[in-house]
């Protein structure tokens, strides 16, 4: 027959054990009835000799303790043993207040030593107790009644002016520049490709169509890269 093996609650000290017993069994605190916590505690410590369970000597000493305490009460001036049992009573109490409070920080434990406090309720005062001259309050409200110009009402701005006026010149165009110039006398001084050039984008554009025609084998520059002309001007002055 298979033997049935229990799951025994584990306790962190004598105390944690007595506080689990009192709730269990609905004891007060305040007058603890030291003979029926002795027979539940000795129960609790026999099921723990059944299984084989290393009793720490604190367990052990607590229950010295409590059987020295009943001890005393059948003895016939039970005064000590009041005492005993106000002392023992007294650090049950403290324990289940210390048990609390560790509940209460685990709720508010962020990590690494740092607790948060939940948030503080602070009572809004629902009357305006500030006081403020009057032409600033004047001032305020004029402020609030004056009326916005939506932004599609409002006049073109001025930072993009220049951007608008500003004359803009495409490669293809100057390609065409260069064209015409090849065709009348068959080469081009490249300085004169830029005489009269004082736009940034035109002589960026300049730029690009001799390279852009260079690419294309239209045209080739010459070696001390001073004059461009046709590729068939070059294989003529070759040749001769």
């Amino acid at each position: 027959m298979e033997k049935l093996s229990f799951k025994l609650e584990v306790f962190e000290g004598p105390l944690d054990l007595l506080l689990h017993l009192i709730s269990k069994h609905k004891l007060d605190i305040n007058d603890i009835e030291i003979s029926r916590l002795l027979e539940q505690y000795l129960m609790y410590l026999d099921e723990c000799a059944e299984h084989d369970l290393e009793l720490a000597g604190e367990f052990l000493e607590m229950a010295a303790r409590l059987i020295y305490i009943k001890t005393l009460a059948l003895l016939p001036a039970p005064e000590e043993a009041e005492g005993e049992k106000k002392e023992l009573q007294g650090s049950l109490i403290e324990y289940a207040l210390c048990k609390k409070t560790a509940r209460a920080l685990s709720e508010l434990f962020c990590g690494n030593d740092i607790f948060v406090r939940k948030q503080a309720k602070i009572k809004a005062e629902a009357v305006y107790r500030r006081i403020h001259d009057p032409q600033v309050l004047v001032s305020a409200f004029n402020n609030i009644s004056l009326k916005k110009i939506p932004p599609a009402e409002q006049g073109p701005d001025n930072r993009f002016q220049v951007i608008v006026k500003h004359k803009m010149y495409s490669v293809t165009t100057k390609v065409i520049f260069i064209l015409k110039q090849l065709y009348k006398s068959g080469t081009a001084d490249m300085e004169g490709l830029y005489d009269g050039v004082t736009d940034r984008s035109e002589r960026v554009a300049t730029f690009l169509a001799v390279l852009e025609l260079t690419k294309s084998g239209r045209i080739y520059i010459s070696d001390d890269n001073s004059t461009i002309s046709f590729i068939g001007k070059r294989k003529e002055r070759k040749s001769s």
